[in-house]
């Protein structure tokens, strides 16, 4: 075990760097989903399934361990969430059927969800305080390391005589690895009492951030959601709807909208959380009505045109609603805010895009599609008449105190 540590802007950077590969791991199976289909045989309501089964056992896990770390240390829950990632690339390394393939889902699941809210937490408790970075690390991180995932399987397809074995086999030794290494960080979280009670199935928001948290939610929901829907269904309404078979571009597809939330998250870095989320909502709305444009229409380039513009909205969005939501968070209390913070994003990214998976044998691609696409842009005005409306009582708060003071003065 190593005995030395890293220094502490060495630490930032290096949780950063591993959280967005374990949640580019995450993203690595999306562009293969296809391949196993013909590999093992299986319909879309499979599909969904294997979509379906790793997000319920990473939002199962945030519910039960997502405060952990902050009572037992950041380094254990790491160095156990990345133990048990290296055991599910293992088990997509030689899974030969359905059954292996789900269960390989299921352990990833239950890593990326003990990792989630640690190394939240850990980029939070890492940053400098005279240059915040953490909120955008965690805002930019799903991005980054969802493109990077989807970009290495899909070139992998492409250029790889056995790409399954070749990406995994890889993911296995790097996730063995780090989970040693991990221990050479220095422990950022001052321990807590109460390691047992926080396993009790909870989503935990502090009482000073609720307010906060509730804002911020239906932007969490409308932005995972559609990232939901690109991740399990893009490459196939690429094919179905726009009638584009080739791997590649379902690969690209995704790595648009990932990367471009990446590129938003650090366009809205410098503005003010609300102003952040406002225009990201606003931005997202946009690129999701050029999506419906675009399946009504049939026309690729205009897809790939709104995987742009809502990714941009998606990264500026999410940035500013984990900065509304964990504005003036105690240090022993990030882990469990974040996880809850993944717990609003993970359900909207699975719930209903398993829905659709399941509603397209009898309705079709494209009326599912265009019906989603109307709930997202509900869910972001939502989000933006919320935030307004937080304004405008905070406006008559500050006129009530304002006004005895006033007349005290007088």
């Amino acid at each position: 075990m190593p005995s030395r540590r890293l220094g502490r802007p060495a630490a930032f950077w290096s949780v950063a760097a591993l959280l967005v590969l374990v949640l580019a791991a995450s993203g690595v199976p999306s562009p293969l989903y296809r391949v196993y289909q013909e590999r093992f045989g299986f319909g879309p309501g499979a599909l969904t399934a294997v979509f379906g089964i790793y997000a319920f056992a990473l939002l199962a896990t945030l519910l039960v361990v997502g405060p952990l770390s902050d009572h037992v240390g950041r380094r254990p829950v790491l160095a156990a969430g990345l133990a048990l990632q290296a055991v599910a690339m293992a088990l997509f390394l030689t899974a030969d059927g359905l059954t292996w393939l789900l269960l390989a889902r299921v352990v990833q699941g239950v890593s990326t969800g003990t990792l989630t809210g640690a190394f939240g937490a850990a980029v939070l408790d890492l940053q400098r305080p005279e240059r915040p970075r953490g909120a955008t690390v965690n805002a930019a991180a799903p991005g980054v390391g969802l493109g990077v995932g989807v970009l290495g399987a899909g070139a992998a397809l492409e250029f790889v005589p056995s790409p399954t074995t070749w990406v995994y086999g890889v993911l296995t030794a790097f996730f063995t690895g780090a989970a040693v290494a991990v221990w050479a960080l220095p422990e950022s979280s001052p321990r807590v009492a109460g390691a047992l009670a926080s396993l009790r199935p909870q989503v935990h928001v502090p009482r000073p951030q609720r307010r906060g948290f509730l804002v911020a939610a239906p932007c969490l929901a409308a932005t995972w959601a559609l990232g939901g829907l690109f991740m399990s269904l893009g490459p196939s309404m690429l094919a179905g709807v726009f009638g584009v078979e080739d791997h590649l571009a379902g690969g690209l597809l995704l790595l648009t909208v990932n990367l471009m939330s990446a590129v938003g998250s650090v366009m809205a870095s410098r503005w003010p959380a609300e102003r952040a989320m406002l225009t990201g909502a606003l931005v997202f709305a946009s690129g999701v009505a050029i999506m419906l444009v675009a399946v009504a229409t049939r026309t690729t380039p205009l897809l790939f045109a709104a995987a742009v513009v809502a990714g941009l909205g998606f990264g500026s969005a999410f940035l500013g609603a984990i900065s509304t939501a964990s504005r003036g968070i105690a240090p022993g209390a990030r882990a469990g805010l974040m996880s809850a913070v993944f717990v609003v994003g993970y359900l909207s990214f699975s719930v209903p895009a398993i829905a659709a998976g399941l509603a397209i044998p009898r309705f079709g691609l494209a009326p599912v599609a265009e019906v989603y696409g109307v709930a997202v842009i509900g869910l972001a005005l939502l989000a933006v008449a919320g935030l307004r409306a937080r304004r405008r009582a905070d406006a008559r708060e500050s006129v009530s105190v304002a006004a005895p003071e006033e007349s005290l003065a007088a």
